[in-house]
């Protein structure tokens, strides 16, 4: 099972779109999406599991890919998080 970290989500993704673009690659485990605390918009980013050969396969098909104009990063979230240091 490997973590995956997406970021650059418009303000109106929802779970289940998010849940709907990812199925397409495997199954999702767990999915947790950070919402704003006044408005319940999303902050443009989320966490979500996936079994490993799904995950990279999700990976390369929605890296970089635009979702309402906004370009997103998927990536596994032990890389993401040392890039940006």
């Amino acid at each position: 099972m490997l973590t995956l970290s997406v970021r650059g989500l418009p303000r109106k993704m929802t779970e289940q779109l998010l849940t709907e673009m990812f199925t397409a690659h495997g199954r999702v485990r767990n999915l947790k999406m950070s919402r704003d605390l006044f408005s319940g918009e999303c902050r443009g980013f989320a966490e979500l599991d996936m079994e490993g050969h799904e995950a990279r396969k999700a990976i390369a098909a929605l890296n970089g890919s635009t979702v309402e104009g906004e370009a997103l990063k998927v990536g596994l979230k032990s890389e993401l998080k040392q890039r940006r240091r």
